[in-house]
């Protein structure tokens, strides 16, 4: 039996998450390990091959910042990794340069396991704002064993890098719930703008159209709900902004939901939806994969590449256009915003490529 360390975002973000038990399905014979915080046992209990190593422990917090500050992060990794074949790296905007980016780039190059394969597996890259960082990175990425990337932007940047490669988003592969669509029912994601530095003065105009959009369809026999993809970037602040900007006598069509440890859950309530207005990236693609009329909110570039690269051709609005948002347009794209997704579910399959062979 292969033993896997997975490297992962664990944060309780739905699309992450799935990522995940994606990975962790595919190859059932595996035995995986997880760093992940103690809830994420909750989370994945019912994969039986895969151990999650509680990174929320006091001893283990306390080992990793010793070995931070004697930067040793690359021999604890060693040490952690000694009994397992390999590692994948699976995830979405997994590298994205901040303030502290250098800090993060040392702790994404102890990663690295010596003479062992790694794999980057779903990730986009960047916004980056100068070479510096993206020089680091095509030197640490040409140690690795293969880099699938999602989009092709990220893969242009890279392409002299024999071992890169691309497909359509890991996502595409999942298993969709069986659920009954119930037809006058529309699913708002939300995201709290201002956690990212370039949407910093973003919050109150989000709300008050997300609330516009809400109130339209209210008003118009749909029930809404608003619905928190990830707890720790505050999606849940942006869902009670956004109700408590809805009229109170409208207040009983509108439901609440916020994803923490029920995979399943969260995606019966997307597969009973109609439509979903996605402003979060994993919710644009749901969408598409559950053949629902998506009308996406753009925060990120990640989302544009994406819709450009599966020829979307649907209506949406980027957020330096949403002063100019009007909610009549998104409800007129309720019969205009889907995508034939047969491709990307056939393209998805390709992150694996490579993996199926040395798991073999």
């Amino acid at each position: 039996m292969k033993k896997v360390i997975i490297y992962a975002y664990t944060q309780f973000n739905l699309g992450d998450d799935l990522f995940i038990k994606i990975l962790c399905e595919r190859y059932p014979d595996t035995q995986f390990l997880l760093y992940a915080p103690r809830g994420y046992q909750k989370l994945f209990h019912m994969l039986p091959n895969l151990r999650v190593f509680p990174s929320d422990t006091l001893w283990f917090r306390g080992v990793r910042l010793l070995s931070r500050k004697l930067h040793l992060e690359h021999v604890l990794c060693n040490i952690i990794a000694k009994n397992y074949d390999m590692a994948v790296y699976i995830g979405g905007s997994l590298f994205i340069q901040g303030e502290n980016w250098k800090k993060e780039f040392r702790n994404n190059k102890a990663l690295k396991l010596t003479n062992k394969p790694f794999f980057l597996l779903g990730a986009n890259f960047g916004p980056y704002d100068d070479d510096e960082f993206y020089i680091a990175y095509k030197k640490l990425f040409h140690t690795y064993t293969d880099i699938c990337f999602r989009d092709r932007h990220s893969l242009e940047l890279f392409r002299d890098l024999p071992q890169t490669r691309m497909a359509a988003d890991i996502v595409f592969q999942l298993q969709m719930p069986t659920a009954n669509t119930q037809e006058k029912m529309v699913v708002l994601t939300v995201i709290k703008p201002s956690i990212r530095k370039h949407l910093v003065n973003s919050d109150q105009l989000y709300y008050q159209k997300m609330s516009e959009v809400a109130i339209h369809f209210i008003e118009r026999g749909y029930q809404v709900t608003l619905m928190a993809f990830c707890v720790i970037e505050q999606d849940d602040e942006a869902l009670t902004a956004i109700k408590q900007r809805i009229p109170k006598h409208l207040i009983p069509n509108v439901a609440t939901y916020v994803y923490q440890y029920h995979i399943d859950e969260a995606l019966q309530i997307l597969v009973q939806s109609s439509f979903i207005v996605a402003s979060r990236f994993h919710a644009m693609i749901l969408g598409w994969v559950m053949g629902k009329p998506v009308f996406p909110i753009v925060y990120s570039r990640k989302m544009t590449n994406v819709m450009q690269d599966l020829h979307f051709t649907g209506k949406y609005c980027d957020f330096d256009a949403l002063h100019t948002l009007k909610a009549n347009d998104v409800f007129a794209s309720l019969n205009n915003s889907t995508i034939n997704v047969s491709n990307p579910v056939k393209e998805a399959e390709e992150h694996f490529l490579l993996l199926d062979k040395y798991m073999k």
